[in-house]
């Protein structure tokens, strides 16, 4: 105990100038950083939050420049429930939304596996008709196709027309995936070949576990796409208000709602809110399934 009393006290140097100068320069940088980080988020957040707010406002209020509610309003989110047709257009959404993922998702996977895994004549050539198909605007082939759809197989006034194609894969989702999977090494491919398994068999017991993220990001990026679709809709569905969705339906309701914009905006944070809360729980492996497929060429 008195070996340790009369240790002398070890006194720490006071930081040299360079070293203050590197201190408040480091503060400096996460500041500037992290104020960029503020006023971008701000940005993209306050246009929602102004769609909110004005959709809790009264009928005369949201023709005002008030910012903040005087009253939350709550019940304009059931008023736009009763509008005649908006549950049939949430319907008919969940189910293109839904069945169009599911379908370019299982559709694209066996495509983008063999373009990644397989070595035959004609590769290169297959996957550059695949980019192309991706540069090709769809306003390019709508007539021809709308001319089919519509006049052969009298299918106008559905939404068939968008998803029965969806069955045969996607331009987009079999890149996306074949870049996935090029990132998995042959080495587990050749190992399962070797244990006995077959080519079906090897995909769906040793590369789809390992490609959940790519089907993830494929996925989502088709759920949003069928979600947002307004322009096939448009073309097919338009002449059977039966068959509309939310996206091509909140265009007539904002018509026949044109001064209740709070009814409007409630419409919209309805439309939005689906497809907000699928980002938010499922980010983590969209984020690592896009940032992988540009690991490896």
């Amino acid at each position: 105990m008195t070996q340790v009393l009369d240790k002398p006290l070890e006194l720490k140097a006071p930081p040299s100038p360079a070293e203050r100068t590197a201190h408040r320069r480091a503060l400096l940088e996460w500041i500037a950083v992290h104020s960029l980080g503020i006023a971008a988020a701000l940005f993209f957040i306050l246009p929602f939050v102004f769609v909110v707010l004005t959709s809790l406002m009264s009928d005369s209020q949201a023709l005002s420049r008030d910012l903040i509610p005087r009253t939350w309003e709550w019940d304009n989110y059931r008023r736009v429930f009763d509008t005649p047709g908006f549950l049939t257009w949430w319907r008919n959404t969940l189910f293109y939304a839904f069945l169009g993922t599911a379908l370019t998702v299982i559709s694209s996977i066996p495509v983008a596996y063999a373009l990644a895994k397989f070595r035959f004549r004609g590769r290169n050539l297959a996957l550059m008709l695949v980019i192309s198909m991706m540069m090709l605007p769809p306003q390019v082939i709508i007539i021809p196709m709308y001319l089919f759809w519509a006049k052969q197989l009298d299918l106008s006034g559905s939404l068939w027309p968008l998803i029965i194609p969806m069955a045969y894969g996607d331009a987009f989702s079999i890149f996306l995936l074949r870049q996935f999977l090029t990132t998995i090494p042959d080495e587990y491919v050749d190992a399962a070949k070797v244990d006995g398994c077959g080519d079906l068999r090897t995909l769906l017991k040793v590369v789809l576990p390992m490609a959940k993220p790519g089907v993830a990001a494929v996925a989502l990026f088709q759920f949003f796409y069928a979600w947002n679709d307004y322009f096939g809709p448009q073309i097919y569905a338009s002449e059977n208000p039966g068959a509309w969705t939310l996206s091509y339906g909140l265009e007539s309701f904002k018509g026949a709602h044109h001064t209740d914009w709070n009814l409007t905006m409630a419409a919209t944070v309805l439309v939005m809110a689906p497809v907000i809360l699928v980002f938010f729980f499922a980010q983590k492996a969209f984020v690592e399934g896009v940032t992988l497929t540009g690991v490896k060429g």
